[in-house]
């Protein structure tokens, strides 16, 4: 009988996985639009506004333990024009006691969680090899992971490719030296 060859095992070929780099997503979020205050506009409309004062009162009054050691992402839900200061003011509120304080959407905060842990990447253990980075993922992986992974990479590996190792985009190769 003849015994089945793993030939993708014996080729010499890493495969990375940006789903390996997502690490913990877990967060809490600060929403600014809790701080707002609903006023009627003349055409009838409703607008949201940050009055300083009253901002201020609240952000005194938070009650930061329930962010201590977390990751906190600060964010707007609704349609408002939020003052930089704002941002700034909760975060110096939260930064001492949080794990760390992030400004933006959920989105953002995941991109840049993802594109630290890609930083993190032993590149050594690459040096002269075949790496394909892996195409098909259960989580949806942004795509500036994809183009920093690349870019870390090239200057250690021989060649970079993408998608799975039945099926490969080839990308990059690195020229002999002459």
């Amino acid at each position: 009988m003849n015994e089945i060859v793993n030939k993708v095992a014996q080729s010499g070929l890493i495969e990375i996985n940006l789903e390996d780099f997502l690490g913990s997503t877990s967060y809490c979020v600060v929403d600014l639009k809790l701080f707002l205050q609903a006023v009627k506009l003349p055409s009838g409309d409703e607008a949201f506004l940050l009055r300083e004062k009253s901002f201020r009162e609240q952000v005194e009054q938070l009650n930061i333990e329930e962010y201590k050691n977390k990751i906190v992402l600060l964010t707007c839900t609704v349609d408002a024009l939020i003052p930089t200061w704002a941002f700034m003011l909760l975060s110096l509120k939260l930064s001492h006691i949080a794990q760390r304080v992030i400004s933006g959407t959920p989105e953002l905060l995941y991109q840049l969680l993802l594109f630290e842990n890609i930083q993190k990447i032993d590149l050594e253990k690459f040096r002269d090899k075949r790496v394909i980075i892996k195409g098909c993922s259960k989580k949806e992986i942004p795509l500036n992971s994809y183009t920093q992974l690349c870019t870390l990479l090239k200057p250690y590996v021989k060649s970079i490719m993408f998608g799975e190792p039945c099926s490969t985009v080839p990308l990059y190769k690195k020229q002999a030296v002459k």
